[in-house]
Order: C-alpha cells, then structure tokens, then sequence
C-alpha cells in the first residue's frame, strides 16, 4: 500500500504542475510499476496497455456516439429543444432557466457528454435570457448544472467507459441512469423556482414564449424518436450498444439533413471535433490502464478491503467515505480523470461489501448502483470550485462574465446535486427500478 500512496501523491503532485493527466498517469504508472517488477516487464505491460487499448472493439462505442452528438450539436438541434422547452415553461417566472435546463436534459440524451451540453446551450439559451432581463449568475448557473446532465442520461460516454473498466452490462448502466437522470431535471427545476422565489430579481415575472418553427418541432421529435430508438433496441436486445451507436451516428446524419443544418462544414467540423475529443479519451484511457496495473499489482484494492474488514465499517458506511472522497477530489480533478483514476481502486472494493439481503445482495446489481453514484458525484464535480470545468467552458464562451457570478449561480444547483446524490445513496430502488 505505501508504494501506491506514494504513487498516488506524486500523480496529484504532477496533475497540479498541469502535466496532462494522461501522461502523468502512464508515467507514474509505468515507473512504479517497473519499480515492482522491473523495467522489461513495465516496458512491456505498457506497450500491451497501449495495443489492447488502441484495438478494443468495445470502444468503438465511444468515437460513434461523440460523433452523433457532434452532428446534432451542429446541425441546430439544441435550439429546437430550446424553443420547445419554452413553449412548457416560457409563461413562469424564471420559465426560460427552467426551459434550459429541460433542454439540456433533452440534448444530453443524444449527445452524451457535459462539457458539449454546456458549450452548445450557452450559445442557445444565454443570448435568449439576456434578452429578457434575466441575471448572468442564474443564466450561466442553469447552463452549466443542465451541462453535467450528459454524463448521465444515455447514452452516456463516461458510463460506457465505467463498462468497459469493470466489464459491467452497458446496456445496464444505461437503464439505471435514466431515472437519476430525470429527478436531477425535476431537483434542477425546483431549484430554479426557489432561487426566483429568495431573490425576485434574478429573473422577470413573464416573458412571451418564443416562437417555434416547423424546423424547431422537427428537431424535437426527431431527437426524441432517436432515444427512443437507441434504449428500446439496447433494452429490447434487439442490437448491442455498439451497434447502436453505429446506427445512431447515421440517424444523426440523417436527421441532421432532413434538418438542413448539415453543411459540408458543419459535417467536417463534427468529424474533427469527434477525432479530438476520442484522441483525448483514448489517451487518457491508456494511461488510467498502465496505471490501474500498477496499483493492483501493488495490492492496493486488497489491501483496502483488508482495511474496511479490519476496521469493521458497514458497506453503507463505506459508501457515504466514497462518495465523500469523489466529492473532495472532483474539487481538484477532471471528472473523466477522476473516474479513471479511482474506479479500479474501488469497484474491487464494492464486491467485497455484503449488503446482506435486498436488491444489492448481487454484486453486480451493486456495481451498477455503485457506478451511478460515482458518476452524479462526478457530475457535482463538473459544477464544483476551484476546477468546475463545465463553468470554465461557459467561461470560454462568455469570457465577459466573471467566475464568482457563475460559481453563485451554481449554489442553488449544487444544493439540488447533493439533495439527489443522498436520495440515491439511500434508496437504491432509484437507480435499480427500471432492472427489476
């Protein structure tokens, strides 16, 4: 154990020297691991680590479903979900932060990845909000908390690589988020109608709906009908998840262009955007490889079991210490990082814990339980100081408003996260109904 702490501290240490965390993972990973067991078999686990990786089928999940979020992204989806969010909520006070968090629920379920939710509704709804007199701290806080969504409700790129890292059922991993997803849309909505409440001035009484066009409602149905679509065939068993990935990234093209928002430089843009962004993913997920090696070569998932056993914590008490440890590190951490980094050290852990009698008796059917939990906590992280990096997209976007207005309007949100992670702690009917 004392190598692998060491190994973790140096891995913190070189993150907050801004070394990319997928270098310093296979860095940190390789020497320590050559530490071990020398130099040859480092050499060579590594460049196994890298083949395997580099290989996997199952991850061709990954670049298909970032490409079918890029292309619905770009081809003027989120407006539409806007537009038609507005036409349910446009005539409340605060009835367009309500709109945008509802749309971005919506467009997370077919893009799957936060910080693109957030960057793609900033452009959407803030000039919208600003129009109307709504304040920056409450635009930027519903942009951003609606943002962390995407890694949540399928199809969820982080949840298919917590799959991949435990050999869990993504097409499990999927169902459990669904309702997590939803109540964190309803505890977001009641967070927006609270906060117009304590402070009137964040928000004017009405606003008139904004129109929407026939393209707009061809959008929302559209988008609509492919969720439907890829969760009915994944829970239907009618295809695998990579298979509806594949068949979702050319329903996305062809919506897109029934749409008309397919140019030939939004098309080209998507597919660059979607090289970059797996390119990143696929590094990352070769260094958090070198380096899970080297921490369970060390023993360190048994030698915390040996810990918990030997200290005498319940598994329910073990739960509340992880998810307090993911809520401190998503504070100085990457939330894709952090997954990567701690869910081979834990899930171990989570096999080890008898739960007794009920629905987590099955050890697997706790690990999907498990992984919604770490991946809310990680979505409190991607709205969470001093990192929150779904604020520091929005910063990028909207370079004229301050960090501290953003980071306030994240308070009432925050509070909602945590609301919902402790429901979801305590009743796992929540993430497991829909498995029954």
């Amino acid at each position: 154990m004392t190598i692998s702490l060491i190994g973790f501290a140096v891995l913190l240490v070189m993150v907050f020297l801004r070394v990319p965390i997928a270098f310093a993972m296979a860095l940190v990973g390789g020497a320590g691991f050559a530490a071990l067991r020398g130099v040859d078999a480092a050499g060579a686990m590594v460049g196994n680590a890298v083949f395997e990786t580099g290989m996997s089928y199952s991850l061709s999940v990954v670049p298909l479903f970032i490409f079918m979020g890029n292309i619905l992204a770009g081809s003027g989806i989120a407006q539409g979900l806007f537009t038609g969010a507005d036409r349910i909520f446009g005539r409340m006070r605060g009835g367009l932060a309500m709109a945008t968090i509802l749309s971005c629920g919506g467009f997370s379920a077919v893009c799957g990845s936060s910080l693109a939710t957030a960057a793609t509704m900033s452009k959407v709804a803030m000039p919208s909000m600003r129009r109307f007199g709504y304040h920056d701290s409450l635009a930027t806080g519903a942009i951003a908390a609606g943002g962390t969504l995407g890694i949540l409700i399928p199809p969820s790129v982080v949840m298919i690589i917590f799959g991949l890292l435990t050999e869990s059922d993504i097409g499990k991993l999927f169902i459990a988020g669904i309702i997590p997803g939803v109540l964190g849309i309803v505890l977001y909505l009641v967070a927006v109608v609270v906060a117009v409440r304590v402070n009137p001035s964040l928000a004017p009484e009405v606003t008139a709906p904004l129109p929407i066009s026939r393209r707009d409602l061809i959008g929302v149905l559209a988008t609509a009908a492919l969720f439907t679509f890829i969760m009915a065939g994944i829970y239907g068993g009618f295809f695998t998840p990579i298979e509806a990935a594949g068949m979702g990234a050319a329903a996305a093209v062809v919506i897109a262009l029934v749409v008309g928002g397919l140019s030939r430089s939004a098309l080209w843009q998507a597919l660059r955007d979607s090289a970059i962004s797996s390119a990143m993913i696929f590094a990352i997920i070769i260094g958090a490889e070198i380096f899970g090696n080297f921490v369970t070569f060390a023993g360190l998932p048994d030698e915390l079991g040996d810990l918990v056993y030997h200290l005498g914590l319940g598994p329910w008490t073990v739960m509340v210490i992880i998810v307090v440890i993911y809520l401190l590190l998503g504070t100085v951490l990457e939330s894709l990082s952090m997954i990567l980094l701690t869910v081979p050290v834990f899930y171990p852990l989570i096999y080890q814990l008898d739960f007794g009698t009920g629905l987590l008796a099955d050890p697997d059917t706790a690990l999907i339980w498990f992984a919604v939990i770490v991946v809310v906590a990680t979505e409190i992280s991607l709205i969470t100081p001093p990192v929150g990096m779904n604020v520091f997209v929005l910063r990028s976007v909207l370079p004229d408003v301050p960090l501290s207005t953003m980071f306030r309007g994240i308070l009432w949100f925050w509070v909602a996260d945590i609301v919902r992670i402790t429901l979801i702690v305590a009743f796992p009917i929540i993430s497991l109904w829909m498995l029954q």
